[in-house]
């Protein structure tokens, strides 16, 4: 008898989508890096290194939260797996937001609220883009 291989074929995310959400896990690492950085040597520089990291992945996180909305509307192709991505995308937006805000503070007014929203917000960018690319393969034998 002969082996029959079926192939399965997953949608995989768009590289549009794929680079928007890979540019803003190292920006939001950087932000997180560098509160560490000033809570560790108390140099007002690395705050404002952060705000500016943040605000790149503000820009990059809610261009890709734009994108998941629309793949979202048209829900042709990934189901339970896109809705999941784009409620973690929207949760990393609005605290990385209140992040935003919290670095507009003066000096060391930011802690420890901005390291501990950092943590928070690098750990759901990092759950959106597991779920994003978690159903990415281009082909399954069975």
């Amino acid at each position: 008898m002969a082996a029959e291989a079926r192939t399965r074929r997953t949608e995989a995310i768009h590289p549009v989508h794929a680079v928007l959400l890979a540019g803003s896990l190292p920006l939001f690492l950087g932000t997180l890096l560098s509160d560490w950085a000033y809570g560790s040597t108390y140099e007002v520089q690395w705050a404002n290194f952060a705000s500016w990291l943040l605000v790149g992945a503000l820009l990059f996180s809610g261009l890709a939260l734009l994108w998941s909305f629309i793949e979202l509307l048209r829900a042709d192709r990934r189901g339970r797996r896109n809705v999941m991505g784009f409620l973690l995308l929207l949760a990393t937006w609005v605290v990385g937001f209140i992040n935003a805000l919290v670095h507009a503070k003066d000096g060391w007014a930011v802690m420890p609220e901005a390291p501990i929203l950092s943590i928070i917000v690098a750990a759901l960018v990092i759950g959106a883009i597991w779920f994003a690319f978690s159903g990415s393969r281009s082909g399954e034998t069975q």
